[in-house]
């Protein structure tokens, strides 16, 4: 059976599909939201701590389970417990959520992409309204990207209740991510193995050329120096430990069962512990070098609105109060503001309300993250650079590379249990089978693609993948170290690499890392509950801006569903494979008597 399994042409192909998977687009817009939340600088102290009490022990321990087990998720827990059966079932049921709704992302990318060589960009400027008397008023409430993304790409419902219909052109976007999804994972490894060299080596290309853009713009500095200015007094804030744990364990893959898939397809011989400390340093490296990148065009966005902001102050005092042209600049605005209010102060007074407060730091302070950094805050920036088209089209190839080689590992979570199959293995070739998964998510997620198709997105992201996550790991780590056996475990390594196992990972494995995820697990659990009754963000078209609803009772009972659906697949299969050993052995007494 194992001269059987088809290998990675060779250890760098493996290590490639690792990274292609491991850095996806929380690299690019959550990390540096995070950054911007809990003290620039400073919040690198608790990251980088996270990522070697979690992250790398945790990575080590999936890649040395897929490498010695030689099978998908499913078939490698059943191997070290028949009871264990249920903890590679709630992974596959977790990859096949996330495949549901991850490639809507690379949807909306290839949209982006596609409409990144028009001039001027589409999201640049408003439309005009239906008698071309004026902008669009929605427009004009909010911003041209905004209008873009809400009206355009998404025509978002006024709230969840509203489903609407299918938008047919994000919907054959759809089609053709999971077609590109498709070949990619055709002739499994043989096929993904070539893949990954492009997934995980050209986001890289982009990001270099865009830091190198990035730093010539005007403003750049400014978002460098509030990224690396550190506010230490967030060191002792816990959310900033618990937002540096959840973005380490998440930004790695853990619990989904695509990097003990992607192992078991590697020599048993291959040094796993080394590639675990490679692919994570390299993820958190990535994540750092892509918060430089991004915080170059903050910059450079945040001093452009400010800018614009002190002429528009200017223009409107040099207007009302007949100054000479030139004569009022930024240095000495608020000197000449004072001298107008104390000399003029009823003219003063009716222009008072039309000037707007200009703040650089305000500007900077504006933390977004998700779809509203990707498809609001970078498009604001990049439709202000010279040669806007390229700038554009770069940074869309780029999300949908990273969205690509994300989407790899989680269909080669699903895939491998199935491939691995005797039962549905001798009725379908491989191609059948992925064609099959693929066709089945493409259908499911043209939900995705209604009116009311983003709100179901966020409870998707929020929800399906939290929770049941971190309860599949703290199973794992406690399956190998107190099931299975820490010292057998160990020996198994040794007798595959040749090395003896660093008392480093026994103390992670068998202490650390379990308190830690049991910690997280008991800080999201009380987070739920002290929130009450879970509330969603709404567009409302006639502001123009974000409303907060609450979440109908039907959504909530998808939630509880999406969350039990998975977690509830560990005791179950366990239950079932109790009661089927005593009936089994009920049975061999009574034909015994």
């Amino acid at each position: 059976m194992e001269k059987a399994r088809p290998l990675w042409a060779n250890p760098l192909q493996f290590v490639f599909a690792c990274i292609s998977y491991a850095v996806g687009l929380g690299n690019v817009w959550r990390f540096p939201y995070l950054c911007q939340m809990y003290g620039g600088g400073s919040f690198l102290v608790p990251y980088i701590i996270m990522l070697f009490v979690e992250g790398m022990p945790l990575l080590h321990l999936e890649l040395a389970v897929g490498q010695r087990m030689r099978q998908g998720s499913i078939g490698a827990w059943r191997t070290i417990s028949p009871y264990l059966g249920g903890v590679g079932v709630a992974s596959v049921v977790v990859s096949f959520f996330l495949s549901m709704y991850y490639n809507v992302i690379n949807a909306w990318a290839f949209w982006y992409l596609f409409h990144s060589f028009q001039d001027p960009l589409p999201w640049s400027v408003c439309p005009l309204n239906g008698n071309r008397t004026g902008f669009e008023e929605e427009c004009e409430k909010a911003s041209s990207t905004q209008y873009f993304w809400y009206r355009k790409t998404l025509n978002i419902s006024p709230s969840i209740q509203d489903n609407g219909s299918v938008q047919w052109e994000p919907a054959l976007c759809l089609i053709l991510a999971w077609l590109v999804v498709y070949l990619c994972t055709l002739r499994g490894t043989e096929s993904t193995g070539k893949v990954v060299y492009f997934t995980a080596l050209l986001p890289y290309c982009v990001l270099i050329i865009y830091l190198v853009r990035g730093l010539t713009l005007h403003g750049a500095t400014n978002g460098l120096i509030y990224m690396f200015t550190p506010k230490m007094e967030q060191l002792a804030n816990p959310k900033a430990w618990i937002s540096a744990a959840t973005q380490i364990f998440f930004s790695l893959g853990l619990g989904f069962g695509s990097l003990i898939a992607f192992a078991s397809y590697s020599e048993p011989s291959n040094d796993c512990q080394k590639h675990s400390v490679l692919v994570s340093l390299i993820n958190s490296s990535t994540s750092i070098f892509a918060s430089i990148v991004t915080f170059s065009i903050y910059g450079f966005k945040a001093t452009f609105n400010y800018e614009s902001c002190m002429n528009k102050v200017i223009l409107l005092l040099t207007n009302s109060f007949d100054l000479e042209d030139g004569f009022l600049t930024a240095s000495n605005l608020e000197q000449v503001k004072g001298y107008l209010a104390s000399t003029y102060p009823s003219r003063y007074s009716e222009v008072f309300p039309q000037i707007k407060n200009c703040s650089l730091e305000s500007e900077l302070d504006t933390a977004v993250q998700g779809t509203g950094l990707a498809f609001i805050v970078y498009t604001e920036a990049i439709k202000n650079m010279e040669v806007s088209q390229l700038w554009s089209a770069l940074y869309f190839f780029m999300l949908l590379m990273l969205g690509v080689g994300s989407m790899l590992g989680n269909t080669a979570a699903i895939l491998t249990p199935l491939t691995d199959s005797k039962v549905i293995s001798s009725h379908l070739p491989k191609e059948a089978i992925s064609g099959l998964v693929c066709l089945i998510n493409c259908l499911i997620g043209m939900v995705f693609t209604m009116e009311a198709g983003n709100y179901w997105f966020d409870i998707f992201n929020d929800y399906a993948a939290t929770l049941p996550l971190l309860l599949i790991v703290l199973v794992e780590t406690v399956a190998v170290c107190f099931l299975y056996g820490l010292r057998r475990f160990e020996s198994d390594l040794q007798a595959m690499t040749g090395r003896p196992l660093n008392w480093y990972w026994k103390v992670m494995w068998a202490g650390v890392s379990p308190l830690l995820i049991v910690s997280l697990l008991v800080f999201y659990l009380s987070d739920y509950i002290l929130t009450g009754t879970l509330r969603y963000q709404a567009w409302d078209a006639s502001q123009g801006q974000l409303v907060t609803k609450d979440y109908p009772a039907y959504a909530l009972a998808v939630i509880g569903l999406l969350v039990a659906s998975s977690t509830m697949c560990i005791p179950l299969v366990a239950l079932r494979t109790f009661v089927t050993r005593c009936l089994r052995r009920g049975g061999d007494t009574a034909h015994v008597a």
